[in-house]
């Protein structure tokens, strides 16, 4: 049976004694990842970027997580001092379980456990589809490779050439773990020499 999240939203979220149901405004902090919690969120509307900040203040984007994403610890080892946050880019509902609870039956008796067991790996591939994105965005060496690839990703994400940026230029620095001006001279590059073409946060793929 395939899984709609959509419609295991609207029947369960508000049905499993064992899930909270949690609504933030822009700029709220989720949560944040700690080891051997097991966290499992699925974000029902609204952004969000997983975010770590350095020793030295400085932020990197990890994650940027769109309605029906699925996100926590879970997915993460944590190795490092550096604590991650996920913080909401506009308001938000979030559902929030431990992936313990998922084989525990709750007191509703309600069919939450069984249906999300079922449908478990597929958002694990899922998610995992997402991250090897993601790590092969970071192995790219130049700022150039990083943009096009990452709008490439976007455009077969799309199935169109054309496409929005669900950045700012700012965060998208951080997503991509580079200068932001020199990412602007770049996208300025990009434009001259006919790759792409630019309207605000419009990118369209000219080859």
């Amino acid at each position: 049976m395939d899984f709609n999240i959509e419609e295991f939203i609207e029947n369960f979220s508000c049905k499993c004694s064992k899930v909270q149901k949690k609504y933030f405004s822009k700029n709220e902090i989720i949560t944040s990842y700690i080891s051997k919690r097991n966290q499992l969120c699925i974000l029902v509307y609204g952004s969000a970027d997983l975010v770590r900040y350095n020793s030295n203040g400085s932020k990197t984007i990890i994650e940027h997580f769109s309605a029906s994403d699925i996100f926590g610890e879970m997915f993460y080892t944590i190795t490092t001092n550096n604590e991650f946050f996920v913080i909401s880019k506009e308001k938000c509902e979030v559902l929030f379980f431990t992936y313990d609870d998922i084989y525990t039956k709750c007191k509703n008796n309600c069919k939450f456990h069984s249906i999300l067991t079922d449908s478990l790996p597929k958002l694990i591939l899922n998610k995992m589809i997402q991250l090897n994105s993601r790590i092969e965005l970071l192995t790219r060496r130049t700022i150039r490779e990083k943009l096009l690839t990452y709008f490439e990703i976007l455009s077969n994400y799309n199935l169109n050439k054309t496409f929005l940026l669900p950045f700012s230029l700012t965060d998208l620095a951080d997503y991509l773990n580079v200068d932001r001006s020199a990412m602007m001279r770049e996208i300025k590059n990009l434009k001259e020499d006919g790759f792409i073409k630019k309207n605000k946060n419009k990118i369209t793929l000219l080859y």
